[in-house]
C-alpha cells in the first residue's frame, strides 16, 4: 500500500483490514458475512417484513423502532458493500444507534445482489421497499434516505425515481461516501489505486457486476443505475454528502454536491481529512466519532421541524 496521509488514530485499524479479492464473490461474502446478531436491544424493538415488488420479488424490510419513538417519520437506511455484499443485518449496531439518536424508527433494505441480480433489481428493490413504508405506519413525506456507500448511489437513485414517479418526495437525503458514477474519471479514482478498503480496481469489478450487460463508461448506463450521470437534479430533497479524503469515491461524491448546489438543492458536504472508506466504522478515533455524531445531528434535523424549511 502506498503511503497514505491518514489521520494517526486510523492507521493501525488500517494496516489491519484483509484484503477482499471481489472476483470470488462467493468467498468475499463467507469473509465479510456478519455474525450471529446479538439480542435484540432493550429500548428498540426490531420486527421484520416483506413488500411484494412488481416482479413478484418479495422485498425484505427489517424495522428499529425505538421505545420512544416521537412522530411517524423514519430514516429508511442501505447498506453498502458495492452491489454485490452485505445484507439485511449488515449494519445492525449502527441502525440501532441511529434509532436511538433520533428517536425515529429505521428500516433497513435487504436489497438483491449483484452478479446473480444486475441492475436494475438492486434499485427496484430499494424503491420498492421505499414506498412499501406507509403499510408500517409510517408517514411517506417525512422519511430521510439514507445510504452508505453503494447503498448511498441506490439511495439517490431511488430518491430520482420518487420524484420522477409521482410518489411522496423523500424529507432529505444523506450520502455517506456514497458510489454514484459508473466512468471511474474522476481524480481520486485515478489515484487512489491502494487506498485502505477500498480500490480502483475493488471499484472496477463491482460496477461490471452491477450493470450486467451495460458496458460500465458506455453512453448506455442510466442515471438510476449511477446518478451521477443525472443530468436534472431539481426537485431532489435537501442533502447531505459525507466524503472521506483518502477514497476513491471522493471526489464523485463532492460533484455530486456541487451538482446538486447547481439545480438549487440545499446541501451540505463534508470533507474528513484523514480519511479512508468505511473508517467512520472505527471507533474511538475522534474524527470517526465526529462524523457520527455529526450524522445523528444532520439525522435528527431533517426529521425535526427544520426539515420542512
Amino acid at each position: 500500500m502506498s503511503t497514505y496521509a491518514l489521520d494517526a488514530e486510523l492507521r493501525a485499524a488500517a494496516a489491519a483490514l484483509p484484503r477482499i479479492d471481489r472476483t470470488d464473490v462467493a468467498r468475499a461474502r463467507r469473509i465479510t458475512a456478519s455474525p450471529s446478531p446479538p439480542a435484540p436491544p432493550d429500548d428498540v424493538t426490531v420486527s421484520d417484513h416483506t413488500v411484494r415488488a412488481a416482479d413478484g420479488h418479495d422485498v425484505r424490510l427489517r424495522m428499529y423502532r425505538p421505545d420512544r419513538a416521537t412522530g411517524d417519520g423514519a430514516v429508511y437506511h442501505v447498506h453498502g458493500g458495492g452491489f454485490v455484499l452485505g445484507g439485511l443485518g449488515s449494519d445492525h449496531l449502527r441502525t440501532v444507534e441511529i434509532a436511538r439518536e433520533t428517536g425515529a424508527a429505521v428500516v433497513s433494505v435487504g436489497y438483491r445482489l449483484a452478479p446473480e441480480w444486475p441492475f436494475p433489481a438492486p434499485v427496484d428493490d430499494v424503491y420498492t421497499g421505499l414506498t412499501g413504508l406507509p403499510d408500517l405506519d409510517i408517514d411517506p413525506a417525512r422519511v430521510v434516505l439514507h445510504g452508505v456507500s453503494a447503498g448511498g448511489g441506490l439511495a439517490a437513485a431511488a430518491a430520482l425515481m420518487a420524484r420522477d414517479r409521482g410518489t411522496p418526495p423523500v424529507r432529505g437525503l444523506v450520502l455517506v461516501s456514497p458510489m454514484l458514477d459508473d466512468r471511474l474519471a474522476t481524480a481520486s479514482s485515478l489515484r487512489f489505486t491502494d487506498t485502505p478498503a477500498l480500490t480502483r480496481r475493488d471499484l472496477q469489478i463491482c460496477w461490471s457486476a452491477y450493470l450486467g450487460a451495460l458496458a460500465p463508461g458506455s453512453a448506455e448506463v442510466p442515471a438510476y443505475a449511477a446518478p451521477a450521470r443525472a443530468l436534472d437534479l431539481r426537485g431532489l430533497p435537501r442533502t447531505y454528502v459525507a466524503a472521506a479524503e483518502l477514497d476513491p469515491l471522493r471526489d464523485e461524491a463532492v460533484a455530486f454536491a456541487q451538482s446538486l448546489l447547481g439545480a438549487g438543492v440545499p446541501v451540505e458536504l463534508h470533507l474528513f481529512p484523514g480519511t479512508y472508506h468505511g473508517s467512520v466504522l472505527v471507533r474511538g478515533a475522534a474524527v470517526s466519532e465526529r462524523q457520527t455524531a455529526e450524522e445523528g445531528v444532520v439525522l435528527r434535523t431533517m426529521l425535526g421541524p427544520e426539515g420542512d424549511r
